[in-house]
């Protein structure tokens, strides 16, 4: 059964929906992106996204294309639509299509923005069951562009670092700039020592998560300490546990790093509980 997707205004077919080859999120990857998770029909997290989405074009210098209201009416929609219970919806705004090819940024008044959303269902978000045993990572260096607070198109280097970590039979990677660890391909990275929950400081350097932001609120409610600095891949190697946050994944325990286990080799009771407490928060603010 085909899924119904939005393209510039319309609702159609994913058959019937067709973007120009002139597309600038086509030949340049000049384009933003936001992906929000969907449990029991309903948004997890979409103010955070809708706002994320607003500063990455403004970083972009791409005109607002959408207003908050339309895009939480467009989501639903395509729930609806898609009879979406448990999954994601991906959105992707890009620069537009100025009908050829040029390195230099059409006018905006002439080029309106391409908007297209789709809806992706996966029926093992909550009950995931790497949640249970944990993930497997290795390191790669980190060899992206400056401005990954952006959350762009560019996906290249982060599907190669995922490729990397599938040839090593791992799950994903970590990468390691000037020794330490930025983040996770597609997820912001966390070790456990002490019942000191580390993780890298917001920067340029990183993704400005949102499900990072949950997460580390809901923790300094539950009064743990969180420690907000760099940390390298021989100090994660050596935690007591370890562990990452995406909007598909929510809290995730990552229990072997480069082939060492970290801490017992099984998940930790620290990122259980994380995974626990934000799964219950945010379905209580779900819309």
């Amino acid at each position: 059964m085909s899924r119904i997707v939005y393209l510039n205004g319309e609702f159609l077919d994913e058959n019937e929906a067709k973007v120009s080859i002139f597309d600038r999120g086509f030949l340049m990857a000049d384009g933003v992106y936001e992906v929000t998770s969907v449990i029991n029909g309903k948004l997890i997290d979409f103010d955070g996204h809708a706002v994320r989405l607003e500063r990455s074009m403004k970083e972009l210098m791409m005109d607002s294309a959408i207003s908050k209201e339309n895009l939480l009416e467009v989501h639903r929609q395509l729930i609806v639509q898609n009879n979406l219970n448990e999954g994601m919806i991906y959105l992707q705004i890009t620069r537009g299509s100025p009908n050829d090819r040029d390195f230099v940024f059409p006018d905006p008044k002439e080029v309106k923005p391409t908007i297209v959303l789709f809806t992706q269902s996966n029926s093992n978000m909550v009950q995931n069951p790497k949640a249970k045993i944990g993930m497997k990572v290795v390191s790669i260096p980190d060899e992206r562009w400056g401005r990954r607070d952006i959350k762009t198109v560019q996906l290249l280097y982060p599907s190669m670092g995922k490729m990397i970590a599938k040839s090593q039979g791992a799950d994903d990677a970590w990468m390691v700039e000037d020794g330490m660890v930025t983040e996770g391909t597609s997820n912001n990275a966390y070790i456990v020592k002490d019942d000191s929950i580390i993780t890298r400081e917001l920067s340029n350097d990183i993704l400005h998560g949102i499900t990072r932001a949950a997460v580390l609120r809901f923790a300094n409610e539950a009064q743990m300490t969180v420690e907000e600095r760099n940390f390298s891949i021989e100090e994660a190697k050596n935690a007591d546990e370890a562990f990452i946050t995406s909007a598909s994944t929510f809290v995730m325990p990552v229990v072997n790093i480069d082939g060492v286990d970290v801490g017992t080799g099984k998940p930790g009771k620290i990122a259980a509980r994380l995974r626990e407490i934000y799964l219950e928060e945010t379905l209580k603010t779900a819309i």
